[in-house]
């Protein structure tokens, strides 16, 4: 595991990045988030565009910050959020949600890539984005932005990762600050989003 050396930033935002895996993987990342939620922390999990997600009723159960999917146009709050399916999750300039229909990126819509993208533009160094167990290499060029634009980019060790590629891609290319099994993960996300000045 790779700790970051440096002081920790203040946090405005969390971004999350999954696919194959998914569920065991953010059942032990949420779980961590306990008391009053702090910052907004953004989901993209690779799903079929025609079947609803049950994302939310299944993590409303496991943290007691509010778990929701957000609507175009709507104002970005402390709490967890999940893309809905079939949808581009982007982070407008005055820190609002914004769904697009656009072509598939790394043949998934919703993309990673897309909202890391996005996010690092709005939130900079304020910005933590994680990448966690997936089946592709989708995450990876946002993992760059994040860290081009001083933020700070943890990813799951591959080798405790249900599906090591997504990871071990992000870190090929992106020089995460921080690798981890989930159980290291969890506690230091945790700490910043208690430490931050939201």
């Amino acid at each position: 595991m790779l700790r970051v050396a440096t002081a920790r930033p203040v946090v405005e935002a969390i971004v999350v990045g999954t696919s194959a895996g998914a569920l065991s993987a953010l059942t032990i990342l949420l779980s961590a988030f306990t008391g009053q939620p702090t910052l907004p922390v953004i989901i993209v999990v690779h799903l079929a565009a025609r079947q609803p997600s049950l994302l939310v009723e299944v993590f409303a159960r496991k943290t007691t910050w509010p778990v929701r999917e957000p609507y175009h146009g709507q104002a970005i709050e402390p709490g967890i959020w999940f893309c809905p399916p079939g949808y581009h999750l982007l982070i407008e300039a005055d820190r609002t949600f914004a769904l697009s229909v656009d072509e598939p990126v790394n043949y998934s819509r919703p993309s990673i890539d897309v909202l890391f993208h996005s996010a690092a533009q709005v939130y900079g160094k304020a910005l933590v984005g994680v990448v966690l167990t997936g089946a592709s290499a989708d995450g990876a060029d946002g993992a760059v932005a994040i860290v081009d634009a001083g933020g700070l980019v943890v990813v799951q060790d591959p080798a405790s990762a249900e599906c090591s590629l997504m990871p071990a891609q992000a870190i090929a290319r992106a020089k995460p600050q921080f690798v981890g099994r989930l159980d290291e993960m969890a506690p230091f996300l945790a700490e910043l989003t208690r430490s931050t000045a939201c």
